[in-house]
């Protein structure tokens, strides 16, 4: 049996959930699982291999356990001890920001004076921010959890599969859109002013699915008081709980991802699907939904498409039009493809 450790000790709680259940009925591999509280509070199934731990224990943790492959889910922080790590032992690293890992050091100094000024200060002085292009340069395995982000350096994690692709039997057009509701990563704007135009009778809902804050909630709050009654808008000023979110997926008819087509991260340029990724892909997946879109997004996947003009038209086609997500997203599809990579990965030492 080949052992494996998993660490998540900063951010995407949501992608160490997607690798425990991706990994139940893999009996070739033993996993040990190493969360910070943070982490570990936001995992809905607690095995008995689940560990607490932080960057001042983490390589004590380590020692003497020989793994045969480290996986660390999030780089963006404690630089100094995942440089260890990837120096020491057989690692693999998941990418979320692909410039992030070739930034210079003149860059990343840089940084430090452009935002968030105290907390980079403290990365630069106690957790090696220095060090981060060393971690993915040292890292043996660069992964990306979006297929069209893959190369050769960058090597597809696949971790999302389909649970149900039931299709909802809504007497009203039931349209989600998925992700925190701010105008940084998505378009918000696009979307209420879709909303405020719309010219029909027929009964719909929009449920924007993420927490609403600061002007987004306010635009929120005056749509709701001047849009017509057949017209339902659902959003949450509070952080949406996990069941809450997976109830309201399933129910949803389309998706609509009004992705931005360009972010940042520490400061450096990140472009969707070009160099990271959009949780609503993993979303899309999950649920077996069709998800739209902007124009500008490099869509490669089936069940994307790209937001048309007339766009009810066209959420209403997609409500009429089934889609065979199992074909190449069922759980022993993906568990296939991800036990073969991990034993190239362990076999390559």
């Amino acid at each position: 049996m080949k052992k494996i450790a998993y660490i998540e000790i900063d951010t995407h709680a949501e992608i160490a959930q997607a690798f425990m259940e991706i990994m139940e009925g893999l009996p070739s591999f033993s996993i040990d699982y190493y969360f910070s509280e943070k982490i570990k509070s936001q995992i809905a199934d607690h095995s008995e291999q689940v560990f607490l731990s932080d960057s001042s224990i983490i390589l004590d943790q380590l020692k003497n356990k020989n793994y045969d492959l480290i996986i660390i889910g999030t780089v963006h922080r404690y630089f100094n001890t995942f440089d260890i790590i990837a120096a020491k032992y057989n690692t693999a690293v998941i990418v979320h920001n692909m410039n992030f890992t070739k930034a210079s050091q003149i860059n990343l100094i840089k940084s430090i004076f452009k935002r968030d000024r105290i907390y980079r200060l403290k990365l630069l002085g106690k957790e090696g921010l220095l060090r981060s292009p060393d971690v993915y340069r040292k890292a043996k395995h660069l992964l990306v959890l979006d297929d069209g982000l893959s190369s050769e350096q960058f090597r597809f994690l696949p971790l999302f599969y389909t649970r149900q692709a039931d299709k909802p039997e809504n007497k009203v057009l039931t349209i989600v859109i998925p992700g925190g509701v701010s105008q940084q990563r998505r378009d918000y704007g696009h979307v209420f002013r879709g909303i405020k135009n719309l010219k029909t009778e027929e009964p719909m809902a929009f449920i924007f699915l993420g927490k609403a804050k600061d002007r987004e909630l306010e635009q929120l709050k005056e749509l709701s008081r001047n849009i017509p009654k057949n017209i339902m808008l659902k959003y949450f000023s509070e952080r949406v709980s996990s069941p809450v979110f997976d109830e309201w997926m399933q129910k949803a008819d389309v998706l609509w991802c009004p992705i931005q087509q360009e972010t940042e991260f520490f400061s450096l340029r990140e472009i969707y699907g070009i160099t990271k990724m959009t949780g609503n892909l993993g979303d899309a997946i999950k649920f077996g939904k069709w998800a739209v879109f902007p124009e500008n997004y490099p869509a490669k996947l089936d069940f994307i498409v790209t937001e048309q003009k007339e766009i009810i038209s066209q959420f209403e086609m997609l409500k009429r039009t089934s889609i065979d997500f199992h074909k190449d997203y069922s759980k022993h599809v993906i568990q296939q493809k991800l036990e073969k990579l991990l034993n190239e990965f362990i076999n390559c030492i």
